[in-house]
């Protein structure tokens, strides 16, 4: 039996819909609306080569020439160390620890290879004829300028750590400034190992070593025992055989560890220094950069070969080489040593700029690019006449002062109606409500000065103000809202206290008008180095040094002009120097900044224009150093910033030589030692890292004050403040800056009140009783010049006097 009974339904219409065409040559927005957004993802959309769906065998074979091209690119890396006369590879020792012996950690690595070799202070090659390599140790003791040198240039570090002392705080700032430089390929040992008893407890010993170092280095998870000769000899086979990582900024210049230095013997004679060239090919059309001693020009580069056994001869070793076999000189294009541009060519550009001269007849302050209130003529104050509706300006010329109309229906009543009527009480409408000129003076004030102002007395206002910046300064320790907030003086005139200082509408869109600046810049600030296209310039320096010169892996003699005699008294062969070529233009000075953070091992802020110690790439400075904010704006002024506080990143500014590329830079600082504890802190601290970014001579740092007062009187908008200046003639001086509360309202200065600085205001919006008014002024702060520094980093005496003016400068 069927479930349901079919019912019979007629149909709702007789209009037949015919059937639309179908076109097969559709346009292309009606395919484009038909697909609705819808990527098609068939074989035959897919354009290029890459996007095709290859066969089995092409992915074989695409997956072979990636494997060749890997393998020769390893070949080209290790190329530099094969053969007979190929390159050693460095390896820096350092140790960690108070009681690390260097010479003996060395002599248990050859030992593992039954190396004979006699172990020296300084550095020298052993042989491995197991592997075929050729090995340069360089041991340094626990100093920290030699150890960051010794690392700058290994290709392998190793860190010797102790199995019975704990790694000090120099230990770890070693180990910090060798991380944030740049490093290659790391290894980690540990000495006297069997000295520990019970023996089960070396383990204990070995994994306490291991979390220790990965604490820095987290793939630090193996450590060598040097007593094992069977872990020295892996440590040994992996030196010799793996390709070192390597550094990047390092390995886009030339570089090399100098063998050997030949003082001369007379006075205008050159110094030559032996050693590998490494990196980059070695031009002699360069710079070249030598540790502490400064940068020098290249007389020429002849070829050092090694002595080398000649069998015919018996076995007694012979120079292969007879007379001096000169690789390159110097030519026309070579780089001279001036770091600022000629002053003739400056002193041209003054004299067709014309005579610069400090505005001394202004007005009133600048806000943005004008001087409001100084023009030629004086500008008299004009009150408003009572004037009947509709009247026009024509109208108004014929209606004197003290006449009024008779006829005027305007009374007392309609001119105060008319003033609600003019002042919404809306925030949302931002200025607009108080642009337009408001009739309030030609109504009832509402507290007009000879009623409602009263000028008070000096003893009491001295006493109020007093008290007033009391609870100030408490609010300013539990909240940091205003850290650029200064306070003046009652008896200082602020015109003259900030005469360098500027308006600005917005921080970030304003224009700053540079013309203003000119009295006030470095004298040397006009021949510094001008870069309009940092990312060309840096890359065409870049290849430039990529062809050409002495092959990486010569021996060759460096043959440098210009040394200083002094410099070979304090020239100690057990210390590590080095040789950097510098790029073109590293040696001109400009404007440079540098990414800089704050280091959470220092729980100090640092100030701005502190004495620092900067090592950038192979050069060292003294500086002090400009903070400001990051960041692109669209005018290129950036805020000052006073401190650099823990966990806090900005920009650091100096004038000193560029440095081309992301260069990892190191900031120490001075430190008096702390000896409450009974521990030997280190003089020296890593305070901050950084990295070099791109150098802008029109980059505004903008240093910021912010002036406050106190709402003395609210009546709706409008608000009587005291306590931001203290005389007339200052308000009507800053009578242009736009003003701001703490809650986001904005506001002008309307009308001066008295003479005691006291001034009425009108703002956007009712203010609360307990807000602030702040006015901000910007000023231009110029970075400082930086000095070279020579010495030990521990070394007491290395560094200079610090500057007096290293103060903060309101002026």
């Amino acid at each position: 039996m069927p479930s349901a009974v079919a019912t019979h339904s007629h149909r709702p219409t007789t209009k037949v819909v015919p059937k639309s065409f179908k076109s097969k040559k559709a346009t292309k927005g009606a395919l484009r609306d038909q697909a609705k957004g819808k990527v098609p993802n068939e074989r035959g959309q897919r354009k290029t080569p890459h996007q095709q769906v290859m066969s089995k065998f092409d992915r074989r074979n695409q997956a072979k020439q990636r494997q060749l091209a890997k393998h020769k690119e390893h070949q080209k890396e290790t190329s530099v160390f094969s053969g007979r006369d190929g390159a050693p590879r460095i390896v820096a020792v350092v140790p960690l620890c108070a009681n690390i012996d260097v010479s003996a950690a060395i002599s248990h690595l050859n030992s593992s290879l039954d190396i004979e070799s006699e172990v020296s202070g300084a550095g020298f090659r052993v042989s491995v004829d197991r592997f075929k390599q050729k090995l340069q140790y360089v041991p340094v003791n626990r100093d920290l300028t030699a150890c960051i040198d010794a690392a700058r240039v290994a290709d392998f570090v190793v860190f010797v750590l102790s199995s019975e002392v704990e790694v000090d705080a120099l230990g770890e700032l070693i180990i910090r400034s060798i991380e944030n430089q740049g490093m290659s390929t790391l290894f980690t040992v540990v000495q006297d190992l069997d000295k520990i008893q019970p023996a089960k407890a070396r383990p204990d010993v070995i994994k306490s070593l291991a979390s220790f170092m990965t604490h820095f280095h987290p793939g630090q998870e193996k450590i060598y025992s040097l007593d094992s000769r069977q872990e020295c000899s892996n440590l040994m086979r992996s030196l010799c055989t793996t390709t070192p990582k390597g550094i990047n900024w390092r390995d886009q210049r030339s570089w090399m560890l100098v063998d050997e230095v030949q003082w001369p013997s007379a006075e205008d004679g050159s110094t030559v220094l032996t050693g590998v060239v490494r990196g980059k090919g070695l031009k002699a059309d360069r710079l070249v950069h030598v540790g502490d001693w400064g940068t020098f020009q290249i007389e020429k580069i002849t070829a050092a070969p090694l002595p080398t056994k000649n069998r015919k001869e018996g076995g007694m070793a012979v120079d292969a080489t007879e007379g001096e076999n000169i690789l390159e000189v110097p030519d026309e294009d070579q780089d001279d040593l001036a770091d600022l541009a000629p002053e003739e060519v400056v002193m041209d550009d003054v004299d067709a700029e014309g005579d610069v001269k400090e505005p001394t007849s202004k007005k009133g302050v600048l806000l943005d690019d004008h001087h409001y209130f100084s023009e030629e003529e004086r500008e008299e104050y004009t009150a408003p006449k009572k004037l009947p509706k509709g009247t026009s300006n024509y109208q108004a010329a014929w209606f004197l002062d003290d006449v009024s109309d008779s006829e005027s229906e305007l009374d007392d009543e309609e001119m105060e109606d008319a003033q609600d009527e003019d002042i919404p009480a809306a925030p949302e409408d931002g200025m607009e409500g108080v642009a337009n000129k408001e009739p309030t003076e030609a109504a009832m004030s509402e507290y007009p000065q000879s009623e409602m102002f009263v000028e008070p007395n000096e003893d009491d206002d001295a006493a109020g103000l007093e008290a007033y910046r009391a609870r100030k300064r408490d609010e300013a320790e539990e909240d940091k809202e205003f850290p650029d907030e200064i306070e003046l003086h009652p008896n200082v005139l602020a015109r003259e206290r900030l005469a360098k200082y500027r308006g600005l509408k917005s921080l970030r869109t304003s224009p700053w008008n540079t013309e203003e600046d000119r009295p006030y810049q470095p004298e040397e600030w006009s021949r510094l180095l001008q870069i309009s296209d940092y990312q060309s310039s840096r890359n065409r320096s870049i290849r430039e040094a990529l062809v050409g010169g002495v092959a990486p892996g010569t021996r060759v003699h460096v043959h440098l002009k210009g040394v200083p005699r002094d410099l070979e008294k304090s020239y100690t062969p057990s210390r590590p120097v080095t040789l950097f070529s510098l790029l073109r233009h590293e040696n001109k000075k400009t404007s440079v900044n540098f990414d800089i953070t704050h280091k959470e091992d220092y729980e100090k802020s640092i100030k701005a224009k502190e004495e620092l110690i900067v090592q950038c790439g192979p050069r060292r400075f003294i500086v002090n150093p400009l903070f400001s904010l990051s960041g692109n704006t669209e005018n290129d002024v950036h805020k000052y910033c006073r401190y650099l506080h823990p966990g806090q990143s900005a920009i650091a500014t100096f004038m000193g030589p560029i440095t081309w590329g992301s260069v990892p830079t190191l900031f120490f600082k001075r430190t008096i030692p702390d000896t409450e504890n009974g521990e030997a802190d280190v003089p020296l601290q890593l305070v901050a890292t950084g990295t070099a970014r791109a150098p802008s001579t029109s980059r505004v740092i903008a240093k910021r004050v912010i002036l406050t007062g106190h709402p003395y009187h609210i009546h709706k908008k409008v608000v009587t403040i005291r306590y931001m200046f203290f005389n007339r003639e200052d308000v009507e001086w800053f009578k242009a800056l736009p003003l701001w509360t703490r809650r986001g309202r904005s506001g002008y200065i309307k009308e001066t009140l008295g003479t005691h600085g006291y001034f009425k205001a009108n703002f956007d919006g009712r203010i609360n009783p307990q807000d602030a008014v702040g006015v901000s002024l910007y000023k231009r702060v110029w970075p400082r010049s930086a000095i070279p520094f020579t010495g030990s980093l521990l070394e007491e005496g290395a560094t200079v006097v610090q500057n007096e003016a290293m103060d903060e400068d309101i002026q």
